[in-house]
C-alpha cells in the first residue's frame, strides 16, 4: 500500500449514527482522485458507541486509523492528535456531524495544487438556527477586527493544510478557532473556496453561545498578544560565504549566497503565488 499522500483528520464526539455514513461519503470522495490517502478518526472519548463504530471501520478498510483521546479534551485536542499522527502531506480537516460535505475536499485539493498553503471553506446556505449564524458572523467580525484578518468563516472545519504549517504552530485549548490566522503568522498562503453544509440528522450539537463565548473572548486576546510578540523565524538565514565549514575560506558575503534556514519563507498575503507551488505534498470536535 503507498505512503498516503493525503491524511483526512475527522475529531469524533459521539457520533455513532453518522459514522458510518461519513465514512462512505469519503470514501466516494477520494477514490476517483486515483491519489493515496487515509482516513484518521480522533475519538475524543466518545460515550456513546462510537468506539465500536470506528474499530468496524478500520477493521473494513486498511485506510482507516483510529486514535482514542483518554478523556474528553476538546476539539483542538483531537485534530492537534490527528496533525501529529497524520502521514500525508496534506491534511484536511472535516467535521463528524455530516454537516461538512465530503464532496468538496477535491475542490480543497485542486485549490491546494495552485500553490496554497491553507484552503479554507465558507460554508454557503447555512442549514443552522438563526442564532447560530447571527452569533457567528458577530464572532467573525470582532475577530478579524482585533487579528486584522480577513477570514470569512472561521467555524468551518473543512479545510485542507500542508502538514509542515500544522506541526510548527503553537497548541492551546481553543486554538481551532485561530487556525488560518496562526498559519498566516507562520508563514502559509492561504484562500477560500465555497462549501456545502448540511442539516444535522443525527446526534446533539456540541456548541452553544453560552459554552463558547468567554473562552473564545479570552482566546482572541491571547491570539492578538501573540501577535505582538510573534517571533518570525523565516528572517533567519545561513551565508555559506562566510563559513568556513561549508565553503573552506572565508569569503565576501555574495546575495546569491544566502540560503533561507526554513522552507517555509513563502507570502502570507493570501494572494495566488506565481510561478511555482512552494512547498509540495504539506467546539469540542463537532466535540
Amino acid at each position: 500500500m503507498a505512503p498516503p499522500e493525503i491524511s483526512i483528520v475527522v475529531p469524533v464526539y459521539n457520533e455513532e449514527e453518522n459514522l458510518p455514513l461519513l465514512a462512505a461519503e469519503i470514501h466516494g470522495a477520494m477514490r476517483p482522485l486515483g491519489r493515496p490517502y487515509e482516513v484518521i478518526y480522533v475519538d475524543d472519548g466518545s460515550t456513546d458507541g462510537s468506539p465500536g463504530v470506528l474499530q468496524e471501520l478500520a477493521r473494513e478498510d486498511p485506510s482507516t486509523r483510529v486514535i482514542r483521546q483518554r478523556r474528553n479534551s476538546g476539539q483542538t485536542a483531537a485534530l492537534d492528535a490527528g496533525f501529529r499522527f497524520a502521514r500525508g502531506g496534506i491534511v484536511v480537516t472535516l467535521d463528524a456531524d455530516l454537516q461538512n460535505d465530503p464532496a468538496d475536499i477535491p475542490r480543497l485539493l485542486e485549490a491546494m495544487d495552485e500553490g496554497y498553503d491553507v484552503v479554507s471553506g465558507v460554508r454557503t446556505n447555512r442549514r443552522d438556527t438563526f442564532v447560530r449564524k447571527a452569533s457567528s458572523r458577530i464572532a467573525n467580525r470582532v475577530r478579524n477586527r482585533l487579528t486584522r484578518d480577513n477570514v470569512t468563516d472561521v467555524g468551518c472545519t473543512l479545510r485542507a493544510c500542508r502538514a509542515e504549517y500544522l506541526r510548527g504552530i503553537p497548541v492551546f485549548t481553543g486554538m481551532h478557532r485561530f487556525l488560518p490566522t496562526l498559519l498566516a503568522m507562520a508563514g502559509a498562503r492561504k484562500t477560500e473556496i465555497p462549501v456545502n453544509h448540511r442539516p444535522r440528522l443525527h446526534g446533539q450539537p456540541k456548541y452553544n453561545i453560552s459554552n463558547r463565548l468567554w473562552r473564545a473572548l479570552a482566546d482572541l486576546f491571547a491570539v492578538r498578544w501573540m501577535q505582538k510578540r510573534w517571533i518570525d523565524r523565516r528572517l533567519s538565514e545561513e551565508i555559506d560565504a562566510w563559513n568556513t565549514s561549508l565553503s573552506g575560506t572565508p569569503g565576501p558575503p555574495s546575495a546569491s549566497s544566502a540560503r533561507p534556514s526554513s522552507s517555509a519563507a513563502s507570502s502570507s498575503s493570501g494572494s495566488p503565488p506565481s510561478g511555482t507551488s512552494g512547498a509540495s505534498s504539506p467546539g469540542p470536535s463537532g466535540t
